[in-house]
């Protein structure tokens, strides 16, 4: 683990950014495996940033804000992904009901804004508490 936090940020961010497109790719623009690669993402964070400082406010300053890092990427990637289905919400000729996703409302204009939603701002809140958690798991276990 030790070798593994001596990597440089850059390419730590790097292997983050193609694992994660790999994750978004996986799960066919689900974000479920970005949100699972939260935990030993925060894992490692949590190894790197106790290794590095040895001050507590300091340790977790760094383990949020490298989990907002995270998550940014992620919300980044989503909204590309499914930002552009925004516009259907103002087509009036958009067939919404079969657009593919679960009708999990009663309307299928609501259940889209829901999808919208929950892919674009919520998953990557998600990942971000799947990180938290990770990195003080890591935490805890490393001291």
């Amino acid at each position: 683990m030790n070798r593994l936090c001596d990597i440089r940020l850059r390419t730590a961010l790097l292997i983050y950014l193609s694992l994660d497109v790999l994750c978004v790719g996986a799960g066919m623009g689900l974000p479920i495996f970005c949100i699972a690669l939260g935990f030993p993402v925060g894992w490692y964070i949590g190894g790197r940033v106790s290794t590095e400082s040895a001050d507590l406010r300091s340790t977790l300053r760094k383990t949020l804000a490298y989990a907002i890092i995270t998550a940014s990427v992620t919300f980044v990637g989503m909204f590309l992904l499914w930002g552009r289905c925004v516009v259907m919400l103002f087509d009036p000729a958009a067939d919404l009901a079969n657009f593919g996703i679960p009708q999990i409302l009663y309307q299928p204009k609501a259940s889209f804004i829901g999808w919208l939603v929950l892919m674009i701002f919520i998953s990557p809140f998600l990942q971000f508490l799947m990180t938290i958690f990770g990195a003080h798991v890591g935490m805890l276990r490393r001291r």
